[in-house]
């Protein structure tokens, strides 16, 4: 009974509360053209042992970013992750907390999400963050609708660095807006943005490192934008290059949003994973999510509360931010476990082996005939331009036991002048070995 928790007498006594015979009465409405009467094309049920077996079988087809050589980014990487993180998100307590509706017996969350919000804001360089979002990519969203309820204005200006999948998402909320702007795909400047705000601009977005792995100096956007009374958006996908660059908060940033996966959270087959917001304190009110805020008790007990919810469960609805903001809590606790024992000093030493190694790797590489790097300035990730298309680059590289990367055109298919290009990314778990597998296999496919 697993997967099939009410027993007939359960059905009954749900059956005889509505007044039905049976469940087919729930449909009765329905236009019977709707249904499909015909046997579906599937396997007879199984024993359970059977089934898990079966689905073992297709499991292990994958292969893990842990089996081999592997040099794939792009938005989600694969970093050391203590044990004690994994013991510790498990704990009842944690696992199966939600939202702390009531903060006289969710001390324990409040304050865990208190100390979240506090790392995020050193870490981006802002005063305030919330706690916290889906992802990078819908906290993405989330800024640029911030932005335009802030400055009333419809404009949107895009960089052509920021991730594929971060740029449609946007562009899915924006339609048709024609206040909305998405600059081409660049891999190599970002200058042409400036010449596009305008007084009518809300926001402009823009990511650093980029999606080719750029490094940008926010500080002339950031410039221009508040001339035209925009705000900046700071965008990033490796949160561990916040522990080697300076923040984009001293950038000029006004809203810094991006993917914390790499610090607490494994890379999982892709989720779920949590997005991190930080903003200045006079921004915060149509900052969406909620805020924790320290505090003391009647008897002068130091305290934890919601300070500020913004979501439709919590208000009114007209005064609603956001009705996608429900925090990726377990995700958030994992991240901030594994800051902790980091620290600010680990932070920046493992940032550091990530650039190294990100070098190497580069060097390496770019050592081979028609091989050439696009990025003058980068931290663990780089595109490389191939004398050949990449995509089946990189399907001749994983027949040969190497995961080499991320072909630009997977994400921008259809522009032939992407074709060649290849996005790497080196961790601190690349080995030199695993540098070594790869500039060999490259240069024997290519």
């Amino acid at each position: 009974m697993r997967y099939l928790p009410h027993s007939n007498r359960d059905r009954k006594v749900m059956m005889d509360a509505v007044g039905i015979q049976s469940s087919d009465e729930l449909f009765a409405k329905v236009p019977s053209k709707v249904f499909n009467n015909a046997e579906f094309d599937l396997p007879d049920h199984q024993p359970e042992f059977h089934v898990e077996a079966a689905i073992r079988g297709f499991a292990n087809k994958n292969r893990a970013a842990g089996d081999g050589p592997f040099f794939v980014g792009a938005g989600a990487y694969r970093h050391h992750v203590p044990a004690s993180v994994d013991h510790l998100i498990q704990r009842s307590e944690f696992l199966t907390a939600y939202t702390p509706y009531q903060p006289e017996i969710s001390q324990g969350t409040l304050q865990m999400l208190f100390e979240f919000q506090t790392q995020v804001a050193n870490l981006t360089g802002m005063e305030v963050a919330n706690a916290s979002m889906y992802d990078g990519s819908t906290a993405t969203v989330e800024a640029v609708l911030m932005a335009r309820r802030l400055k009333r204005r419809a404009g949107v200006v895009v960089s052509g660095g920021i991730h594929p999948q971060y740029r449609d998402t946007v562009a899915t909320y924006m339609g048709d807006d024609e206040g909305f702007q998405c600059l081409p795909a660049d891999p190599t400047s970002d200058e042409d943005i400036i010449s596009q705000i305008t007084d009518k601009t809300a926001a402009v977005v823009v990511q650093s490192p980029d999606f080719y792995g750029n490094l940008r100096d926010l500080r002339p956007i950031a410039k221009a934008a508040h001339e035209k009374g925009a705000l900046l958006i700071a965008v990033f996908t490796e949160v561990f290059a916040l522990g080697a660059i300076e923040s984009p908060g001293a950038q000029g940033a006004d809203i810094v949003v991006g993917e914390g996966q790499s610090i607490g959270n494994p890379l999982t087959f892709g989720g779920p994973y949590v997005g991190l917001m930080a903003t200045h304190p006079k921004l915060v009110r149509q900052m969406p999510g909620r805020v924790c805020g320290e505090t003391v008790d009647a008897d002068g007990n130091r305290g934890f509360v919601l300070t500020l919810s913004t979501r439709e469960q919590h208000i009114r609805r007209d005064k609603a931010t956001s009705n996608i903001c429900t925090n990726a809590g377990l995700c958030a606790l994992a991240f901030s476990i594994h800051m902790s024992l980091l620290g600010q000093r680990g932070l920046g030493e493992t940032a550091a082996l990530c650039h190294q190694q990100a070098y190497k790797t580069a060097d390496a590489l770019t050592a081979i005939d028609g091989v050439e790097l696009v990025n003058e300035y980068y931290f663990n990730e780089f595109t490389l331009r191939l004398p050949k298309a990449a995509a089946p680059v990189v399907e001749a590289l994983a027949d040969k036991g190497v995961l080499g990367g991320v072909p630009v055109s997977r994400l921008e298919p259809g522009k032939a002048d992407l074709e060649n290009l290849l996005v790497v990314a080196a961790t601190e778990l690349t080995s030199d070995a695993d540098i070594a597998a790869f500039a060999a296999a490259l240069k024997e496919v290519t």
